[in-house]
């Protein structure tokens, strides 16, 4: 081969070597701008560019009420509403034929022990000034002071048929002392048998007087220097959860009042006083008008 093809022959290698290069090369670099272009497509959004999903999720967390409502611990924590609950054992402590010069001191032991109690006066008794303080007192300190008529005299009461106005007579004496309205009357002796007459039970329904007796009758009375057999007395008759006792303004009851008291306390008595909103039907004739 002469000199001059050996020299084309080196030239066309060098050329073939050239090429391939710049097609290695423009290869590769279109791999590698095709893989760039395609990674940046999945990178993850940056903080100054959010992406849409991320720019509705906050929207809504700050649309949201619940994004205004304080913290748990920020709520102010309600108290528990305890229910009223009624005592379920009454006693209402009742005392007749005054009012006395012992009205006071019945109002000292009621008072130091706070306890309310009802009192049926006479007409007869009621009419002494000097004792219409103690009256008023009784009803400046909670008590209910209802009517136990004028005379106290069982002919003139039932025989006489003069319960009525006696009765009615007691009560407005009751309300020219005490400025009260009281309805409610206890029969002297009971209403059995004094108020055994319909007619006589129907001018009360009428006149819209309510009667009360009792369910224990503590016998003061007749225990004149024995207030111990008295207390006995109310113990031995206490047999329901709710007891109307019957006792008077007597020397005997006022020293038997606080072993009488403390009894009904310890067994789980509360105190109640006469209400008229909340009347309840309490005499031997079963009379449901009165």
């Amino acid at each position: 081969m002469s000199a001059l093809n050996q020299q084309e022959t080196r030239k066309r290698k060098r050329l073939k070597k050239r090429y391939f290069v710049i097609l290695l090369l423009v290869i590769f670099g279109t791999g590698f701008f095709v893989g760039k272009s395609y990674s940046a497509r999945e990178l993850p959004s940056t903080p100054d560019e959010p992406s849409s999903t991320q720019e509705s999720v906050d929207k809504s967390e700050e649309s949201s009420p619940q994004s205004e409502m304080p913290a748990e611990e920020e709520l102010p924590k309600k108290e528990p509403i305890e229910e009223e609950k009624k005592p379920e054992k009454l006693v209402y402590l009742t005392f007749d034929d005054g009012p006395s010069k012992l009205t006071e001191r019945f109002l000292d032991i009621l008072q130091e022990q706070g306890v309310k109690a009802t009192f049926f006066m006479q007409g007869n008794n009621l009419k002494k000034e000097h004792l219409q303080k103690s009256v008023n007192r009784a009803v400046q300190e909670g008590h209910y002071i209802g009517a136990h008529s004028m005379t106290h005299n069982y002919k003139t009461l039932y025989t006489k048929q003069q319960f009525v106005p006696e009765m009615v007579e007691t009560l407005d004496l009751i309300h020219e002392i005490t400025g009260t309205n009281p309805h409610l009357v206890r029969p002297p002796y009971g209403s059995a048998p004094g108020l055994k007459n319909e007619q006589v039970r129907k001018q009360l329904a009428d006149a819209h007087i309510k009667v009360w007796d009792w369910t224990i009758d503590s016998k003061d009375w007749e225990l004149a220097g024995n207030p111990s057999q008295i207390l006995r007395n109310i113990k031995q008759g206490t047999t329901s959860d709710r007891e109307i006792v019957l006792m008077h303004e007597k020397p005997q009851t006022l020293e038997a009042l606080p072993g009488i008291i403390k009894f009904f306390k310890e067994h789980g008595y509360a105190f109640a006083v006469y209400d008229e909103a909340h009347h309840f039907v309490l005499n031997f004739q079963n009379d449901l008008e009165l």
